[in-house]
């Protein structure tokens, strides 16, 4: 005989048609946030809109709405809106994070989120459009933390006001490590950014197998976006006797190339290797180095057309993939599990990876032009690919 515990939880069981068993039960037991009954009554509330829009007189319009929020059976959601706050909003490199996050409230039936910020990586920005978030009562936050302090009172905030905030692409500390906590937030989604440029560290190595001068161009020093991969790959490179120079660019892109080339043909006789940890200054960092007569190994991160063109043509020796499509769509989908079930599915700190992407694998970058990657959007269905996987490299500090 099944054991009733609360007659909520029983009676969300029966209503959502759940499968009851030992896992579910404690699930809505307690774990969680909120408490079973309250969690069941959300539930079952949800359940309950979504079965009385269902009872309606039908038009072919309703029909389609209510059977797909059949599928799966998810109740029937509000419109639940959610922001995303950004340093960079105009870089390309944020085009598939956009995308995704686009795809995800498209796939869950939800408005597209609110997309605002800075353009200058300007942190009192960020936090002003985050306050109008909180006034306008998001259902959800979605923030990149560029630095330790700044956003640790409002996300408190917003995490006081019942607002659940994911943190994305930087995570506030300048550390070592996904899972390092700078602000009261739900998880991160990211890259582990220490650890990306310890990998980077040991990929300079391999190609600049002398110790010299090295050049590491960095758009914004001190921003917790890209600083920490400085930091990894100094790590690496200076123990081991590289002199390491960190060389400011500039937040916005159209800056960057003239930053880029001033210090390249200054430094043409004793440079060894030129690297960058942006995606800016690594799309531009291939003609730099051609327009000032330089052939020496470079590399740097991210995903953009200039960057990838630049691999294709020997200009770069690599660069570096962090899924920035992921970083829009789990968040999204995060938010609305987190929404959905009361508080009970807390997300998880997601390492979104690391990949090397270099001439002798662009070519699938290059050739498939598709929404996943910021170019065009994608086909209906991608062909699967075939032949072996590569496994990217886990950067998580566990």
């Amino acid at each position: 005989m099944k054991k009733k515990i609360d007659p909520v939880v029983d009676e969300a069981i029966e209503t959502l048609n759940m499968k009851d068993g030992p896992s579910r039960r404690r699930l809505l037991e307690g774990a969680g946030l909120f408490s079973a009954t309250a969690a069941a009554s959300a539930l079952i509330a949800a359940c309950s809109s979504s079965a009385t829009s269902s009872a309606a007189p039908t038009s072919s319009a309703t029909t389609s709405s209510a059977a797909k929020a059949a599928v799966g059976n998810f109740p029937a959601t509000p419109a639940w809106q959610f922001w995303f706050v950004n340093h960079v909003t105009t870089n390309l490199f944020f085009v598939p994070t956009q995308n995704g996050m686009a795809d995800a409230a498209k796939l869950l039936a939800l408005p597209t989120p609110k997309w605002g910020g800075s353009t200058t990586s300007s942190a009192t920005q960020m936090v002003s459009y985050l306050d109008s978030a909180i006034a306008a009562k998001a259902n959800g936050i979605a923030t990149t933390v560029i630095d330790a302090t700044s956003f640790t009172t409002p996300v408190g905030n917003a995490m006081s006001a019942g607002i659940p905030v994911i943190t994305y692409n930087a995570d506030g500390v300048v550390n070592k490590g996904v899972a390092d906590i700078g602000t009261n937030r739900l998880c991160y989604v990211g890259q582990a950014l220490y650890n990306s440029g310890v990998a980077m560290g040991n990929r300079i190595k391999s190609l600049v197998t002398t110790p010299g001068e090295v050049a590491i161009f960095i758009a914004t020093p001190g921003s917790g976006n890209i600083q920490p991969r400085y930091d990894g790959a100094a790590s690496v490179l200076t123990p081991a006797g590289y002199t390491v120079k960190e060389i400011a660019t500039g937040a916005l892109t159209s800056q960057e190339e003239a930053a880029e080339k001033a210090f390249l043909s200054g430094a043409k006789s004793t440079l060894k290797g030129a690297f960058a940890v942006d995606a800016g200054s690594t799309e531009l960092l291939g003609p730099s180095l051609t327009a000032v007569g330089l052939k020496i190994p470079a590399g740097g991160f991210d995903l953009t057309p200039g960057t990838l063109t630049a691999i294709q043509n020997g200009q770069l020796d690599f660069t570096i993939d962090q899924e920035p499509y992921l970083q829009g769509f789990l968040p999204v989908l995060y938010l609305y599990l987190f929404n959905l079930t009361g508080g009970l599915v807390s997300p998880p700190n997601t390492d979104t990876g690391l990949t090397f992407v270099t001439k002798s694998n662009v070519g699938p970058y290059l050739n498939t032009k598709t929404s996943y990657e910021g170019s065009a959007p994608p086909p209906p269905i991608l062909v699967p690919r075939s032949g072996p996987i590569q496994n990217p490299i886990a950067t998580s500090s566990t």
